[in-house]
């Protein structure tokens, strides 16, 4: 049986994902297990939590559905199988969802049927700590954030070399046979002012629900399972100190392995061994993503 500890281990592993409730849009993760299930969800402005045992569950259900009398492990997987859906971006057949929110408290009303009788489910999620806000969204997002500028400076370094290599077939009397086929040698920096001006304000008002796109799932799982063993190796080492907040050669090359196996099953390249510094500490995570790109976002196992 998987405590506590376990379920919130199982929950940073898995992806946010954008869900709507009622008119109201949040990305959201969870993890359903035999021994209950724990929700993270938020609005971007505030961040919700509830874990709850058999015991929560149980009781709730019998405030809830008096004529019910199904076993706590039925109420469990029947949760499961109207909320996993939601997270994976698929139609759950939970007849509603609806929500109450203020910044302390969000409430999530479900009405549904289990064994042919109305079944009705009130998650009750209070404000959660910053503890857990910084262990699922600030750490793995400056990580992200680490791994996708190092792949940045890896393209443009590519484009770069590519250029040059160009150069040197006109120079030996190479033509194209197509002219429109001509680029322009490649300008990092009007290539960041162009994205800056033009491209980063469509991102930012794309919409809080847009916050997690396939890609950036398999990513985000990634440097999470990476936080789950570091902890782990700090449990058993003993050691309590916060874990540094930067990224490392491996985490770097399965943030570009993230963007080669959503788009094709190709070989994995070795990140290089001279990577700067300041992405060195988060080692392990290759083969990861392999795995993960198989595998629906937003899984939810029971």
């Amino acid at each position: 049986m998987e405590g506590s500890e376990d379920l919130d281990s199982n929950l940073l592993t898995q992806p946010w994902a954008s869900v709507c409730f009622g008119e109201s849009t949040f990305i959201a993760k969870a993890c359903f297990r035999e021994t209950g299930y724990v929700l993270l969800i938020s609005d971007l402005s505030s961040v919700w939590y509830e874990r709850a045992d058999t015991d929560v569950v149980g009781k709730r259900s019998k405030e809830l559905n008096k004529r019910l009398t199904a076993h706590v492990s039925s109420f469990l997987n029947r949760l499961s199988n109207l909320m996993c859906p939601l997270l994976e971006g698929r139609e759950s057949d939970a007849n509603s969802f609806s929500c109450q929110q203020t910044s302390s408290k969000l409430t999530i009303h479900v009405k549904s049927e289990l064994s042919g009788l109305p079944f009705y489910w009130d998650f009750h999620c209070p404000a959660a700590a910053v503890e857990m806000i910084s262990r699922h969204l600030v750490r793995p997002l400056i990580r992200m954030s680490l791994s996708l500028q190092y792949q940045l400076q890896e393209l443009a370094s590519l484009l770069v070399q590519k250029d040059a290599e160009i150069e040197d077939y006109r120079e030996s009397g190479a033509a194209l046979s197509r002219g429109r086929l001509r680029t322009a040698p490649f300008q990092e920096k009007l290539f960041l002012q162009k994205f800056v001006d033009e491209s980063l304000p469509q991102l930012c008002g794309a919409g809080d629900g847009q916050a997690f796109t396939s890609t950036l799932q398999h990513l985000y799982t990634a440097v999470a399972r990476q936080e789950a063993r570091a902890a782990q190796k700090r449990h058993h080492s003993g050691d309590a100190e916060t874990p540094e907040l930067t990224s490392s050669p491996q985490l770097a090359g399965e943030a570009m392995d993230s963007l080669v196996t959503l788009g094709s099953q190709q070989e994995k390249v070795e990140p290089p061994s001279d990577l700067p510094q300041s992405l060195g500490a988060t080692a392990g995570l290759f083969g990861d993503l392999v795995g993960l790109s198989q595998v629906p976002n937003g899984t939810c196992p029971v």
